[in-house]
């Protein structure tokens, strides 16, 4: 199904700032929101990143930068080479005149952390084909769920796709567990749900619902301003989190092997039907 309802916006770089919200919903309520500004990217021009303004860089220091070993292979090789790379392992050619976007959060004076980056890859009638998630857990490790649209996927609120648990993330989460992912595509907003669930429902819900500001200096100045440690609030987010859900009592999970860096598992109908319209209204 053509997804010509969702256009990926033009131009190099947006910035999308809005709030995110966890919520752990068994064996007890916990929940937390905050305000973050993620960035995205076309992966095709991401060496002009600094045409946009002095405040942000590509592979160098500077207020705002996006580093090659960051992301993907984490080794230097750019993130463009390594989206196609996995896309070529699933079986998608790459596709002249396509673009691949990347949303994700960027160095803010040299540091960051990024939980989750998603690839969104298009071709070139503007027909999502293909996402990747990157995950990366505190323990320095990532991995990739690499996950072509499959029939039936796209909507007329969005994407709906799912995939098993392979990666260990929360030493509070255990790895019998799925991943539900509702996403609406970059245009002048971006909503992400993912809920995690187990053999009998919800887990853990996590969103983002984020509006589009066009990437110049006064809109760097504002998101700096705004959020000034914004990657180092996430980390400390984190462990503070982390330490109330073990003051609580939830139950800690030892962390597994850890599996190969990328997976391209089947594809399966996702088993939840909840609507992106509650986006920013859950629990």
């Amino acid at each position: 199904m053509s997804d010509a309802s969702f256009p990926p916006p033009e131009g190099i770089a947006h910035i999308y700032r809005g709030p995110v919200m966890h919520a752990r919903l068994k064996p007890f309520g916990h929940r937390f929101s905050y305000r973050v500004a993620s960035f995205l990217v076309d992966l095709g021009s991401l060496d002009r990143i600094g045409s946009l303004s002095p405040l942000i860089s590509h592979n160098r220091f500077n207020l705002f930068s996006i580093h090659d070993r960051d992301l993907g292979a984490a080794d230097g090789t750019p993130p463009a080479r390594h989206a196609e790379q996995l896309l070529a392992r699933a079986g998608l050619a790459p596709s002249e005149g396509g673009r691949t976007l990347l949303l994700t959060y960027p160095r803010i004076l040299g540091y960051v952390f990024n939980p989750l980056s998603i690839y969104w890859h298009y071709d070139r009638s503007g027909t999502l084909r293909a996402m990747i998630y990157e995950v990366r857990n505190t323990f320095g490790e990532r991995h990739t769920y690499v996950a072509p649209v499959a029939a039936g996927e796209m909507g007329p609120e969005g994407l709906k796709q799912a995939r098993d648990k392979l990666f260990h993330v929360s030493p509070f989460l255990g790895m019998d567990l799925r991943y539900n992912f509702r996403l609406r595509p970059p245009g002048e907003t971006v909503a992400i749900r993912i809920l995690e669930t187990d053999s009998v429902g919800p887990v853990l819900a996590a969103t983002f619902f984020g509006r589009r500001h066009v990437l110049t200096s006064s809109a760097l100045l504002e998101t700096f301003l705004a959020l000034p440690f914004l990657t180092m609030k996430i980390v400390g987010a984190i462990h503070w989190e982390a330490l109330k859900l073990w003051l609580k009592g939830a139950r800690y999970h030892r962390r597994p092997t850890r599996p190969a860096p990328a997976s391209f598992g089947e594809h399966r109908p996702a088993t939840d039907g909840m609507s992106l319209g509650r986006i920013r209204t859950l629990p």
